[in-house]
Order: structure tokens, then C-alpha cells, then sequence
């Protein structure tokens, strides 16, 4: 009997391939444990038009995170924090502030752990940070730290 395989089978073969196999190995554990299901042609046809919704959607997610990172490389993100007497910030800027004053400023919702900081932020000046935005997708936001 021929079969699709919905996930991969370690001695057999990756999902997506469709495989001739016995009779009894097929019905009683392949399709009977959801690793595959029989290879009609309607089987077939619903699992290539799958592959091709999958497709479609990640382009389009692909050129919304382009998109999103055009938008960001625009951005200059002003963050006012005070200073102490010998002109350094009190303790570090986080990723997690960065994000809120992102969120505030310019509206982009960023999540914190997508901010890639090198090492810590303790003094005034103008920063390049990294954000994954993913599908290998990075985008630099110019960051000014200004004492009040």
C-alpha cells in the first residue's frame, strides 16, 4: 500500500514523502498511530494545496517583516533617563524599557527578547540595536540615551 507520511518516521522517511509499505505496517501502526494516512488521490491533492497555502502565507509574512523592518530602520528612538554626579546613568537601560518606549513612542510591538544588546547601556550616547523580527530577518533601531 502506498502512503503519505504526516510526520517523520525515524526508518522510514521525513513527512511530506510518500512511501510503499506492507499492508499490515501501514493500517495497523502508520495510519493507526497518525504518521501517515492512505495515498488517495483527494488525500494528494488536500496535502499539495496545503503546501501551497503554507507557502503563500510565509511570503506574505516574509514581506510584512521586510516591511516592518524598513520601517524601523527609519526610527530614533529618544529615551531621557537621569544622571548621576560623575555624569553616568543610574543602573543599565534594558531591553524591556527599550521595548516599552518603542511601544510608546513610535507604536512598533516589540517584544523584549527579539532586542539583541551587546553589553549593558550605562552611559549617554547614540546606539545601533539589533531586533530579530524572524525568517532571519534583522533590523537596526538608532537608540539616543540623553541624561535629564
Amino acid at each position: 500500500m502506498k502512503v503519505l507520511l504526516i510526520k517523520d518516521v525515524k526508518s522510514l522517511g521525513k513527512a511530506g514523502e510518500i512511501k510503499e509499505v506492507k499492508d499490515g505496517y501501514g493500517h495497523n501502526f502508520l495510519i493507526a498511530k497518525g504518521f501517515a494516512k492512505l495515498a488517495t488521490p483527494e488525500v494528494l491533492r488536500q496535502y499539495e494545496a496545503k503546501k501551497r497555502r503554507e507557502a503563500q502565507e510565509a511570503a506574505q509574512e516574509f514581506e510584512k517583516l521586510k516591511d516592518y523592518e524598513a520601517k524601523l530602520a527609519k526610527v530614533k528612538l529618544l529615551i531621557k533617563r537621569p544622571l548621576g554626579a560623575n555624569g553616568s546613568l543610574f543602573g543599565a537601560v534594558t531591553k524591556e524599557e527599550i521595548a516599552n518606549d518603542l511601544n510608546a513612542q513610535e507604536g512598533f510591538d516589540i517584544d523584549k527578547k527579539m532586542i539583541e544588546i551587546d553589553k549593558p547601556i550605562k552611559a549617554t550616547g547614540v546606539y545601533d540595536i539589533s531586533i530579530k523580527l524572524g525568517h532571519g530577518i534583522h533590523a537596526t533601531l538608532n537608540l539616543e540615551i540623553v541624561g535629564e
